[in-house]
């Protein structure tokens, strides 16, 4: 799932302040009592910089920036991590901008990477009807995790798990990005709820037309990510990019572990970038 906050922090006294401003007198039918789970990992970072960073947090809670103005001030926000990773995805889907095909996100969490496909497709091919985003996520954790998911905290059952109803909420995200677009009548994303080792096999056989031209890796274990490479491989085409958020990453080996069995690693070459080491792809030849 994808790490929206820069270096695994776990930012406790942020989500505090959220909840202060948040749930007092809420009214938001998506926001409820039961906060968002908090990410544990390793802490790469200073003491210094966990405070930076949970100071930014809560100031974006209390920012007294018109609402109409919020979403051109994004920015203020915006921290090295986030948006190198921003820029990582930018350039992936450039990458595959000239390849004929879908787009699929396998682990969408809480949406972010779909939603900035969705704003990449806007600006460089709003009349391309055939480019549909598809997510594929549970929106409510692991529904399994095996002794080769590794040892991180969150590798167990309902990991990583969002908000209750989360994906309706996301849904129109979605819808309001595609209102931006010149052809606001034609739906081009979908959201594919439930175990994507069921789902995927599904949809692929209800749409036998699906060329994949990015394909993008968040899942973090090792069994799905296995068969949902063994399932895309043929609706792949040459110059298809794979990318993938976990590879060689000790918390989470079964990421890697999956790539080298179901596809080896000699046939391809694995491209790291280097603004955002994290997170690397592949180009299918």
């Amino acid at each position: 799932m994808a790490r929206d906050k820069v270096l695994l922090l776990d930012p406790t006294n942020c989500l505090e302040n959220i909840e202060k401003a948040s749930f007092a007198g809420n009214t938001n039918p998506y926001m409820t009592n039961r906060p968002a789970p908090v990410l544990k990992g390793k802490d790469f970072a200073s003491s210094e910089e966990v405070e930076a960073y949970d100071k930014l947090c809560e100031l974006s809670k209390l920012s007294p920036i018109p609402d109409n103005e919020m979403l051109a001030n994004l920015g203020l926000f915006l921290v090295r991590g986030s948006f190198v990773r921003l820029m990582f995805l930018h350039k992936l889907y450039l990458k595959s901008l000239c390849t004929s095909g879908v787009i699929m996100e396998f682990g969408v969490r809480w949406g972010q990477n779909l939603a900035l496909f969705m704003t990449f497709r806007n600006i460089y091919e709003p009349y391309n009807l055939s480019r549909k985003i598809i997510g594929f996520d549970t929106w409510e954790g692991f529904p399994a995790v095996s002794p080769l998911d590794g040892g991180a905290p969150t590798a167990r059952v309902g990991g990583l798990s969002v908000t209750p109803d989360y994906e309706t909420y996301l849904e129109q995200i979605l819808s309001a990005h595609q209102k931006t677009t010149p052809r606001t009548a034609i739906k081009q994303h979908q959201l594919i709820k439930g175990n994507v080792i069921e789902t995927l096999p599904k949809y692929l056989k209800d749409h036998p037309e699906t060329i994949i031209s990015l394909a993008y890796f968040d899942m973090n274990l090792y069994e799905p990510t296995k068969k949902c490479l063994e399932v895309i491989k043929p609706h792949l085409a040459k110059n298809s990019i794979v990318g993938f958020d976990q590879l060689v990453w000790d918390e989470f080996p079964g990421e890697t572990l999956a790539l080298k069995e179901a596809w080896g690693l000699s046939d391809f070459e694995i491209i790291r970038d280097p603004l955002s080491p994290m997170q690397s792809y592949l180009v299918m030849g």
